[in-house]
């Protein structure tokens, strides 16, 4: 399979054709997701929950991250791998390039960031360093603490508003795609027709030009609690290559997410 780029990942929007992402942490499951089609991966700092067992993603570092981007790479020579930048690895633009530049090195081809307004001569000075930037609105697990917890974001028209212009200065700034998390499917819908760079949803509508999900909610293996956004892959198909299949499928047919797996304005 040829190696999957960002130019790529643009003309499926144009195309009309959804993206499919994983989450992914190492080589056995990247080479799974890469054998059945995923689109990319992210080393998520979701790693904290799922993989060290944290509360939060907040304390994960970017040594974590790069330890798993190496991993993932291992396992899918070819995969496009974006790598998260963890809680205050990007406070100053000069940090956020100094601890692109480990991530990068790892095997990422690009790295993701959490914001809006305060990152956009961040995103200019990556880009301009030749480090491609995913954005990241709506719900910031990374600013869970000031947020109030894990809440759906953009629901009155004010903050709508807010964050489809922010998603405009992102991309403005140099953003190639952008994750939308936990927002109105009619907000996601908004955000996508009027961006020329793919968007990626979870909990953010059928309507994004791709979704994404964490591993191990889509194998339904945090079963204390699966966000309403999340469907468990694995007891439907029953085994894991089979969930995997499904999921992509599903996600380019356009039967995931339903109704049932979103958020109302």
């Amino acid at each position: 399979m040829a190696a999957m780029t960002i130019a790529k990942l643009a003309k499926k929007k144009i195309e009309g054709e959804k993206i499919t992402s994983l989450t992914a942490y190492d080589a056995s499951f990247a080479k799974l997701f890469a054998a059945k089609g995923v689109d990319f991966m992210l080393v998520g700092d979701s790693l904290g929950n799922v993989v060290l067992g944290a509360s939060s993603t907040l304390p994960v570092t970017v040594e974590n991250i790069a330890y798993h981007t190496q991993a993932v790479r291992n396992g899918a020579p070819d995969a496009f791998v974006i790598a998260d930048m963890p809680f205050m690895s990007y406070a100053t633009p000069e940090q956020a390039c100094q601890e692109a530049a480990k991530l990068m090195r790892a095997g990422a081809n690009m790295v993701k960031l959490e914001g809006g307004d305060w990152l956009l001569d961040t995103i200019r000075q990556l880009v301009q360093r030749s480090v491609p930037v995913c954005a990241h609105l709506g719900l910031l697990p990374q600013s869970v603490n000031v947020l109030g917890g894990y809440k759906v974001q953009g629901k009155e028209e004010s903050a709508a508003d807010n964050t489809l212009r922010q998603a405009l200065a992102l991309q403005e700034a140099g953003a190639q795609l952008l994750v939308l998390e936990c927002i109105p499917s009619s907000l996601g819908k908004r955000i996508s027709e009027a961006l020329t760079i793919p968007t990626i949803g979870i909990g953010a509508g059928p309507d994004c030009d791709g979704q994404i999900l964490v591993m191990h909610d889509m194998f339904g293996m945090n079963s204390e609690y699966l966000p309403k956004f999340v469907k468990d892959f694995l007891a439907e198909a029953g085994d894991l290559a089979g969930a995997v299949e499904l999921y992509v499928q599903q996600v380019k047919e356009g039967s995931f997410p339903g109704p049932e797996h979103c958020f109302k304005g």
